[in-house]
């Protein structure tokens, strides 16, 4: 058995993780499930990780944050040690490549150019010296580069943004609640005529108009999805904790009933924000 002292070190830090990942990949003496796994089966829990990062975050869970961000951070080193495998490259390679990239999109901070600019004029040096890099990569069109694999209310915002920079833009925001209006009986006329994709279709380009109001709104869109969820969640919690109390369940009550609960949970939550 190899020598497992950095394995078993409380405080080897980062190398310890590298050994950890190492001895679940070998072949001989490593955990079967982890030696089977590919980039593309591991990508689902990396995103899944991302995610429960930024769930701690909205609930300001910090003593959970800890451990969200060392899940995350084991999936990186989980795909470097298959990238190292089939030679490709390794997790200092990763570091690297990233350091590089910071010090190049920072040169008022690691090179010659003045620090003396707004937060706006900097995201728009960082999105100039983002453009050189596609350009560089052959990537030469508005679209590319907007990863394919993201949420798609995400990937949406991104290349509606993109498609902004080169003026494919409503100038204002009624121009956009408009064209909701018009997408959303555009829909409405498919629930009455139309087929299952055709329906799938329409209400996809009412999302699609939506996530580009909210970037003309300034909002980030999934961030106010995954806010709404944890409304509706919270709210229905006090929909089943009130019907509890005089022992009754969703399922046993009526519409009627859940709805005025809700109403008293928004008229609760409302009265405390005002305290």
């Amino acid at each position: 058995m190899a020598d497992q002292t950095l394995v078993h070190d409380p405080k080897g830090g980062l190398p310890r993780l590298r050994e950890i990942m190492r001895a679940l990949r070998d072949p001989d003496t490593g955990c079967p499930w982890d030696i089977e796994q590919t980039f593309a089966s591991i990508a689902p829990y990396t995103i899944e990780e991302a995610y429960e990062v930024a769930d701690a975050i909205e609930r300001e869970a910090w003593d959970e944050l800890k451990g969200e961000l060392g899940d995350l951070l084991f999936q990186s080193v989980f795909h470097a040690q298959m990238a190292e495998e089939a030679g490709l490259f390794d997790l200092d390679a990763v570091a690297d490549t990233m350091s590089d990239k910071m010090i190049a999109r920072h040169p008022h901070v690691f090179g010659a150019e003045s620090r003396d600019k707004s937060a706006d004029q900097q995201t728009r040096d960082w999105e100039a010296i983002k453009a050189a890099e596609r350009a560089d990569k052959a990537q030469t069109g508005a679209l590319d580069g907007v990863a394919v694999g993201l949420p798609a209310l995400l990937r949406a915002h991104k290349l509606q943004k993109r498609a902004a920079r080169v003026g494919f833009d409503w100038p204002d925001t009624g121009d956009v609640l408009g064209k909701i209006t018009e997408e959303a009986r555009e829909l409405a006329e498919a629930r009455e005529t139309l087929g299952p994709e055709e329906i799938e279709e329409e209400f996809g380009d009412l999302m699609f108009v939506m996530a580009n109001l909210a970037r003309h709104l300034g909002v980030e869109p999934e961030s106010a999805l995954r806010r709404a969820n944890a409304k509706f969640t919270r709210r229905f919690a006090h929909i089943e904790r009130a019907l509890g109390e005089i022992g009754k369940r969703p399922e046993d009550s009526t519409l009627a009933e859940m709805d005025a609960l809700w109403d008293a949970a928004k008229a609760k939550e409302k009265q405390a924000d005002n305290t």
